[in-house]
C-alpha cells in the first residue's frame, strides 16, 4: 500500500493560520483617524498635520517663551487658520449627492459649523502645534536691535526662544452613508480622530533651515474636555379636517433623513460633563417657531444622556 505524503486531515488543521489569525489579529486601525456611525450615517475623519513656517504666515506677530499667554493661543488658532477641517459629501453618501460634483451647501455650512465648534470649545491647545526654536544670543541680538534699549536686563549667555513654526491640522470628514443628522455624526468623528492623533517631535535645523521631524516617541495632542452635540427635530401637529393641530409639538432626537423632511425646525446642543458641572457650550436654533425655555431646558437634559453614550463608547 503506498503511503501518502501528504499530511493527515487532523494535522493540517492544526497547522492552518486561520484560527491563530482570528484569535490574536484585529482589523488594522491607522492613526489619526476615526469611524463613527449612528443609525445608517456614517463618517471617516482623518487628521492629517503639515508644518508650515512662521515667516510664511501673514501678519505674524513674534512670540517667544516669556510672553505668550493662553489668550495668544487661543488666537493663534483662529488667527493663523491652524485647524482646517474639510466635509466631503460627494462620495456618493446618498442618492443627492452624487460623486465628482462641487462641494454643496450642506457641507459648507457643516464645515464652517465644526470649523466654529473647534475654536469655541478650546478642544486643542496651541502649545501642541508650536515649534520652538532657540536662538544664539548674538542672533538674537542682532535681530532685537531696535529693542536694545528694552532688554539691556536678558541675559547675554542665553539666547531667545522663540515660535519658529506651526503644526497645521487637517481635517477631513467623508461620509459613507447618509440618513440625517450629519453634523452629530461629524464632531464625533472629529472628537474621535483628535483623541487618536499623535504628532512627531519637530525642531528647526539652521544649517539647513527646515524643520526636522521624527517618529520615535510622537506625542499625542492635549484635549481639552470631551464636547458631544445632540441635535434633535422639532414635528409640530398639522390641522386636519377632523381635528386641529392645537400648537403641539414633539421632539426627535437623531432625526433621520425622512423625519427631518417632515419636521418644521432643528435644535442643536452642545455639552461637556467632563467637569463636575454641565457646560452648555453652543445652542443653535433653525427654522420653525419659537421654542419655550422650559422645552430649551428638558432638551439639554437629553443631551447630557446623549454624552453618558457617546462617552461610554469613547473610553
Amino acid at each position: 500500500m503506498a503511503t501518502s505524503k501528504g499530511l493527515p486531515r487532523d494535522t493540517f488543521a492544526k497547522l492552518s493560520p486561520h484560527p491563530f489569525l482570528l484569535a490574536n489579529l484585529q482589523p488594522p486601525a491607522p492613526a489619526n483617524s476615526a469611524v463613527v456611525r449612528t443609525g445608517d450615517t456614517t463618517a471617516i475623519c482623518g487628521v492629517r498635520a503639515e508644518t508650515i513656517l512662521a515667516s510664511d504666515i501673514p501678519n505674524f506677530r513674534r512670540h517667544n517663551a516669556l510672553t505668550t499667554t493662553e489668550t495668544d493661543g487661543a488666537a493663534e488658532l483662529k488667527d493663523y487658520d491652524l485647524l482646517v477641517p474639510n466635509i466631503e459629501l460627494a462620495t456618493g453618501c446618498a442618492p443627492q449627492f452624487l460623486p465628482g460634483v462641487p462641494p454643496t451647501t450642506l457641507a459648507q455650512t457643516l464645515s464652517t459649523r465644526v470649523y466654529s465648534l473647534l475654536h469655541s470649545s478650546k478642544l486643542l491647545d496651541a502649545e501642541d502645534l508650536r515649534i520652538w526654536y532657540t536662538r544664539p544670543a548674538e542672533n538674537a541680538a542682532e535681530d532685537d536691535d531696535e529693542d536694545k534699549m528694552e532688554e539691556d536686563d536678558r541675559d547675554k549667555g542665553e539666547g531667545e526662544k522663540v515660535v519658529i513654526a506651526y503644526w497645521v491640522l487637517y481635517i477631513d470628514i467623508f461620509f459613507i452613508s447618509l440618513d440625517g443628522n450629519p453634523f452629530d455624526a461629524a464632531w464625533a468623528s472629529v472628537l474621535a480622530a483628535l483623541r487618536d492623533t499623535t504628532i512627531p517631535i519637530a525642531r528647526w535645523d539652521p544649517d539647513r533651515e527646515m524643520v526636522i521631524c521624527s517618529r520615535d516617541n510622537p506625542k499625542p495632542l492635549t484635549i481639552n474636555g470631551f464636547p458631544v452635540a445632540c441635535t434633535a427635530g422639532v414635528f409640530t401637529g398639522k390641522e386636519t379636517t377632523d381635528k386641529p393641530a392645537d400648537g403641539k409639538f414633539w421632539t426627535l432626537v437623531d432625526p433621520d433623513t425622512l423625519e427631518e423632511g417632515l419636521c418644521d425646525e432643528e435644535v442643536t446642543a452642545v455639552v461637556d460633563r467632563s467637569g463636575e458641572e454641565t457646560k452648555i457650550l453652543a445652542i443653535s436654533k433653525h427654522g420653525g417657531t419659537a421654542l419655550q425655555p422650559q422645552l430649551i431646558r428638558e432638551f439639554v437634559g437629553v443631551a447630557e444622556q446623549r454624552w453618558e453614550e457617546v462617552r461610554k463608547a469613547m473610553p
